[in-house]
């Protein structure tokens, strides 16, 4: 399909700069399985639209902070660069997107602090691959002395990031470090929503996917076909498969929390069913394909042309897609990281 059909129009007013304070007071646009079905409500109702027996899917990876500000040194020249990791290489290795990346050539050192340093091993357009001289742990720790949280660019080009975002960026159940972007839509949920959810019979599993700063990058390419999708590690436990397995055969529905779940149960269902999984994905899903796992979707408002926006056109279709996020705009629904969230049902 050609990339400019996932094109809308959205006002600068739109984008979210804060999240909402408490979370589970989002909005919350309901595509309902209907044809032509919208219903406002908010994120706190996200129990009312589930059924006992219902298992939503979440993921726990954990933002790092992954954003370092740091000084290149060639002979008497020095230059500032920053950039941010985006894919972990090794245990001593980062894949990173550095600005300005012609700063910098293979073999420059990029000092981050007294106890922080990489060498460019090679650089790839605005990608560079950077050796830390300590592994493991040790880099983990160094990197979270030196780093600061990586809100997405259009957020952290209107504002700076400050101590609120540590938390408000961060999930209830963020527990595996090594994502530099956080899914979003698990922002949202809070220990009383969840408490009331459990009430309702609606039980919960989790998956992991370290979602990658690549999930930001636009789609330059003018059609589908031709763009090459970022890859991202994630892992799906064998306890997690056998309860999507159970979870079917009750007749329950399985309700990701984010583009990031989706994508990973999707990658994992590749003979059919969920199986216990664990590697890298690029997976990319846009209109025509078939979901194998994936009931529900509840997600947070996408970019334009973006790859997120054609997986939740995939969803439902296109031109409902199209509609539903122009009533968003239309009731001034907040977007992005920070904004609003919509739950999607597969169309009947």
């Amino acid at each position: 399909m050609r990339v400019d059909a996932f094109d809308f129009d959205l006002p600068d007013a739109r984008i979210a700069l804060r999240p909402a304070k408490p979370r589970d007071a989002a909005r919350m646009l309901v595509v309902g399985p209907d044809v032509g079905q919208l219903e406002d409500a908010i994120v706190g109702d996200l129990a009312s639209y589930l059924m006992a027996g219902d298992l939503l899917v979440f993921n726990d990876t954990k933002v790092i902070p992954a954003r370092l500000s740091g000084t290149r040194a060639r002979g008497d020249a020095t230059a500032h660069v920053e950039v941010t990791l985006h894919q972990r290489f090794s245990a001593d290795a980062w894949l990173a997107f550095a600005k300005p990346a012609k700063r910098l050539a293979e073999g420059d050192v990029i000092v981050f602090s007294e106890a922080l340093s990489a060498v460019v091993v090679d650089r790839d357009g605005g990608q560079v691959h950077l050796q830390f001289p300590v592994a493991g742990a040790e880099l983990d720790t160094a990197i979270a002395t030196a780093g600061v949280m990586p809100l997405p660019p259009y957020i952290a080009s209107k504002r700076a990031t400050d101590d609120a975002d540590l938390s408000d960026y961060q999930t209830l159940f963020a527990k595996e470090p090594g994502a530099v972007a956080a899914p979003t839509a698990g922002l949202h949920f809070t220990p009383d929503m969840l408490s009331r959810l459990q009430k309702k019979g609606v039980e919960s599993a989790r998956v992991t996917l370290h979602v990658g700063a690549g999930t930001f990058l636009p789609v330059t390419a003018q059609d589908t076909l031709e763009h090459k999708m970022h890859s991202e590690t994630g892992i799906v436990s064998e306890e997690t498969a056998i309860k999507i397995a159970e979870a079917k055969k009750r007749g329950g529905r399985v309700v990701a929390v984010g583009t990031t779940s989706s994508r990973l149960l999707e990658a994992a269902s590749a003979g059919g069913h969920v199986e216990a999984w664990e590697g890298a994905t690029d997976i990319f899903i846009t209109p025509g394909y078939a979901f194998r796992a994936v009931d529900i979707l509840l997600t947070n408002f996408h970019l334009p042309k973006s790859t997120l926006f054609m997986l939740v056109s995939a969803f439902r279709s296109l031109d409902e897609m199209q509609a539903a996020y122009a009533h968003a705009i239309a009731q001034e629904y907040r977007f992005y990281s920070y904004g609003d969230a919509c739950l999607i049902f597969r169309s009947t």
